[in-house]
């Protein structure tokens, strides 16, 4: 385990932790592990990831550029897509792998966009605790390979993949969850080519565009910590998983070879899923919804995705673009996308096999 934590300390210095950063970052030379206090995760399973808290930085309220100056992302690299109102921004994951946080205000929402490189999983929190806005940070600690996040209101400990807070004054709270869309670049710009993206100048010297941790992704094998591993389907291959409590369902890509859309029934709740090679969307449907028959209608140029038997139109985000919407709009399930292996780590998992 020693020689393991060195290898990926290593890892994480060189490329995190060894560029001068002209961004104040509060550093805590103390990190705080709090074996002293209570966690709701074995303690022995809290790893450190080497950098220490606050070693890889998180962003705030990074400046924001249109697409037209997105320089070196290519069409292939992913996004993590938000859209408050007219206010659209993509968050680049070549960004993301190098400060796994970023804390944004879109309009009204205090939002913080975690994205963890080693699960692969992005998913948006509401940053309002108790009534207060607050920023989250990275703790440097790992539980089951995923990132710990802390916020800086009362240092206490998260864990993404639980959303909850696992250790600390906050213990046991659970993050508001905000609704994420995560595709490739090009299809997002086709969807919202008014979107914004963080711009490159973060006030940190980063190599943004090379990937900090070599052949991490595409290497099946390549694990930097001990997490259990789950072998129904390829380890690393990209899912979408609905959450309901302690339990996920999975689907993959290759669901939608015969059809964009389809339904679903997990845990007692009825779902639309839709989405092609290269996204997947799930919506929880309400009783009225669930009686509709939905079309999948995205022509690559709008985002706009389904059609219903009543003739009403839904976005990515399940807005009603137009037609009567007397079932209301869709409503964006409890989800996000991640390396298959990260799902069963935490939640009782099973996986959608299509008729």
């Amino acid at each position: 385990m020693k020689k393991i934590l060195f290898m990926l300390s290593g890892v994480l210095i060189i490329y995190s932790c060894s560029s001068s950063s002209t961004q104040e970052s509060t550093v805590d030379p103390d990190q705080v592990e709090n074996t002293s206090t209570e966690w709701s995760v074995p303690l022995s399973e809290v790893l450190d990831g080497g950098p220490g808290r606050d070693g890889i930085p998180a962003l705030e309220n990074p400046t924001m550029v249109s697409a037209d100056q997105s320089s070196i992302l290519l069409d292939t690299d992913l996004v993590l897509g938000y859209k408050n109102g007219d206010d659209v921004r993509a968050y680049q994951h070549i960004v993301l792998d190098w400060h796994e946080i970023v804390n944004d205000n879109v309009g009204d929402v205090s939002v913080a966009i975690t994205y963890c490189p080693l699960t692969g999983t992005g998913i948006g929190w509401d940053r309002i605790v108790d009534g207060k806005e607050t920023t989250f940070g990275v703790s440097g600690l790992l539980y089951q390979t995923n990132l710990i996040p802390f916020d800086r209101a009362t240092k206490s400990n998260w864990s993404q993949l639980l959303n909850e807070s696992i250790n600390g004054a906050n213990l046991g709270k659970e993050a508001d969850l905000i609704p994420l869309v995560e595709t490739d670049w090009k299809t997002w710009k086709a969807m919202y080519p008014d979107t914004k993206i963080i711009s490159l100048n973060t006030g940190f010297s980063r190599t943004y565009g090379v990937y900090p941790y070599v052949d991490y992704k595409t290497n099946p094998d390549a694990f930097f910590f001990p997490t259990p591993k789950d072998n129904r389907l390829p380890l690393k291959e990209r899912v979408l998983a609905i959450i309901d409590g302690d339990k996920a369902k999975a689907y993959r890509f290759s669901d939608f070879s015969d059809s964009n859309v389809f339904k679903d029934n997990f845990d007692g709740k009825s779902y639309l899923i839709v989405g092609n090679e290269f996204f997947m969307v799930a919506f929880e449907l309400s009783s009225s919804q669930q009686a509709l028959t939905f079309e999948y209608t995205f022509d690559n140029a709008s985002d706009i995705i389904v059609r219903d038997s009543n003739g009403t139109s839904y976005t990515i985000f399940g807005e009603i673009i137009s037609g009567p919407g007397n079932t209301g709009s869709l409503t964006l399930a409890s989800a996000f996308m991640g390396y298959w292996f990260s799902i069963p780590a935490f939640y009782e998992t099973e996986i959608f096999e299509s008729q």
